[in-house]
């Protein structure tokens, strides 16, 4: 009999050289379970995915719901589906300013393309602007964003009028100009290994979005639903964007993004041409019961507010000489152990004891820590202990 290994590299389409290659047959709270009893504490929540840890009941029950009514039924914005409006309704409600207008994607690749669309047609500009090591998504447009030239090189040529500014450096936002459609900037870099940008950089950045009349969009796809502490990060920074992007932990394990403006910037995507921006499956009506399920749940229970508690456990326990610095804002962590190479061996040890870590696509030198934020000190504990074993194994 064929094994499902040997199937995956049969018929999937590979995205490394070396894939995990772990079986999966169940995940429930913080653990993952394989067919044959192998658990893993999972302490990067399908990148930043599964903040309600998985198959959470209030998630599962929503869409258990949902089914028994429709999944689809008409391209986006055509008719009225209660998942629909009462997720929007949610969220308008808990977003600052006049961002209370929301237009539903599949994922954070889609709402980078949506918003810098939405900001070229409002503004009747072409310059787009972001930053060194950001991370926006893969698809042809969030790639000419992305700000990391080895990522960009074997796709070219790109969209034209993009500039990539240093990050957190103040004399570069002169480059923010009235020729500047909008500015698309991580609200905490992630992909970077969790770079923080200082209150007065960000609020300087928005300054010279509001006199150049560039739209200032924040992206939240990381960041966003708690994971840093507050329901979203730009609250850190006591600014409010033009327009912001979410998605992955927004859907509540199920495939959901979004954009979301103020309504008469959003208007721009109606008419000249009518249908100006499109999708079959964005805001389908399952995703969006799992998302409004999982965005009560947060903002009821409140549990971005234990976040930087269990950061803090996070921290004391993990004190080694290898460990040069830990940055993070809630339970989104980097722990930089400056070598590449050494970083891979202890994420490999991790694994083989039954604890699943990740590195970043520009910080191959750290270990992400984005666990559940569910997750309880017992099981900090555990993923610490670990990870302190398997650094000074590494270093034999």
């Amino acid at each position: 009999m064929i094994s499902h290994r040997q199937l995956f590299q049969q018929y999937l389409a590979p995205t490394s050289d070396q894939p995990l290659a772990i079986e999966i047959e169940r995940a429930e709270g913080v653990y993952l379970y394989g067919p044959a009893g192998e658990k893993y504490l999972d302490l990067i929540s399908g990148i930043s995915v599964s903040n309600l840890g998985h198959c959470h009941p209030r998630v599962n029950e929503a869409v258990q719901d949902q089914l028994q009514k429709y999944s689809h039924v008409m391209v986006y914005g055509e008719m009225i589906q209660a998942p629909q409006v009462k997720l929007a309704e949610a969220l308008a409600a808990r977003l600052p300013g006049k961002l209370s207008s929301t237009y539903f994607v599949n994922s954070g690749s889609e709402a980078t393309e949506g918003a810098v669309k939405l900001a070229k047609r409002y503004t009747g500009r072409a310059k787009v602007i972001a930053f060194e090591n950001a991370y926006h998504g893969s698809t042809q447009g969030a790639l000419s964003l992305i700000g990391d030239e080895s990522y960009r090189q074997n796709y070219r040529p790109l969209i034209p009028g993009h500039k990539h500014l240093p990050f957190n450096d103040m004399e570069a936002l002169s480059e923010i100009d009235r020729d500047c459609a909008c500015v698309m900037v991580e609200s905490i870099p992630a992909e970077a290994g969790v770079r923080i940008p200082s209150p007065e950089f960000m609020k300087a950045l928005r300054q010279k979005c509001s006199e150049s009349g560039a739209l200032l969009i924040l992206d939240e796809v990381q960041t966003g639903m708690g994971r840093t502490g507050k329901l979203f990060a730009f609250e850190h920074f006591d600014i409010v964007p033009d327009i912001i992007t979410l998605a992955k932990a927004f859907g509540g394990g199920l495939p959901l993004g979004a954009f979301v403006a103020s309504p008469e910037r959003m208007q721009a995507l109606s008419h000249n041409p009518v249908l100006g921006h499109i999708t079959t499956f964005g805001g389908n009506a399952i995703a969006c019961a799992a998302g409004l399920a999982a965005f009560e749940y947060l903002t009821e229970t409140r549990l971005y507010e234990s976040v930087e508690e269990k950061a803090e456990q996070f921290k004391s326990l993990l004190v080694h000489e290898r460990i040069r610095e830990i940055r993070n804002k809630g339970l989104l962590m980097a722990l930089d152990l400056e070598d590449p190479v050494y970083c891979k061996r202890v994420i490999d040890l991790c694994l083989a004891k039954g604890l699943f870590l990740d590195w970043f696509l520009f910080a191959a030198h750290c270990i992400r820590i984005a666990p559940p934020l569910i997750i309880e000190s017992e099981d900090i504990q555990k993923a610490c202990k670990i990870i302190l074993e398997s650094l000074d194994e590494a270093a034999d």
